[in-house]
């Protein structure tokens, strides 16, 4: 990463950081089995295309992308993983909420 060479605006002296500077990924997260999930939808509009979003998870990384691989699969759309969200292209909110049911995830309404 190139380093700053000076920074515009206030002065992080005091433990602060700009964005652009080393990010620390840390990741606390207390997997738990599907029926203990509490899984929340979202619709979004992106560049006038409808995008599901489903938050909630608390899975592993390489759970999480078996799960994404086969709800694309199944329900033959585009996606990707966010910061542990999932993003499904289109509206597919009843769609998802029925494969997710049938894998035993627990979904609110």
């Amino acid at each position: 990463m190139k380093e700053n060479f000076f920074e515009i605006g206030a002065k992080f002296d005091d433990g602060w950081s700009s964005d652009n500077k080393a990010s620390s990924k840390s990741k606390a997260l207390e997997v738990k089995e599907p029926s203990k999930h509490n899984l929340v939808f979202a619709k979004e509009k992106r560049r006038g295309k409808v995008v599901t979003v489903i938050k909630g998870f608390c899975l592993q990384d390489s759970e999480l992308k078996k799960l994404l691989k086969e709800l694309k699969s199944s329900l033959g759309c585009g996606g990707t993983i966010k910061n542990d969200t999932i993003e499904l292209q289109g509206e597919v909110y009843s769609k998802v909420k029925d494969e997710l049911v049938k894998r035993s995830f627990r979904v609110k309404n």
